[in-house]
């Protein structure tokens, strides 16, 4: 996903357009599937709306962002507001690995921050309550 989206960052695709190539690419098979298709026409199709939850939470001009963490920081955003199944800490853990794969050298850093600010925001009752243990 994070690739589709830079793609639209980077082309200028349609959400359709996307959603069409990589459902023919032989990694869909590999993929969550139905995570990907709901979850990028959602991302693609709101971006601009998760753009300005992102500019609330970055430290500089949203155009100065690298497209792969801004894909990264999308794909957190609507997670974090939209998949209350998945922790937060699994949202964020899950936006630090993408980063170290496909992100510059320190970039895990930033977005690991960006993504905490996201959800002391989106998911401030999670946030509080801490870890749950077991009574």
């Amino acid at each position: 996903m994070v690739q589709a989206l830079y793609q639209k960052q980077i082309a200028g695709h349609s959400t359709a357009e996307l959603v069409a190539q990589y459902r023919e690419d032989p990694a869909y098979d590999r993929v969550d599937q139905v995570f990907f298709d709901e979850a990028f026409p959602a991302i693609s199709n709101t971006q601009d709306e998760l753009e300005k939850k992102i500019d609330t939470i970055i430290d500089r001009p949203l155009e100065q962002l690298d497209p792969i963490e801004l894909s990264i920081l999308l794909i957190g955003v609507y997670e974090l507001e939209s998949r209350i199944d998945v922790p937060y800490k699994v949202v964020i853990n899950e936006g630090v690995n993408l980063a170290r794969r496909f992100g510059a050298a320190e970039s895990h850093k930033y977005v690991n921050a960006c993504l905490d600010a996201a959800a002391q925001l989106l998911r401030e009752i999670e946030v509080l309550a801490g870890p749950r243990t077991r009574g």
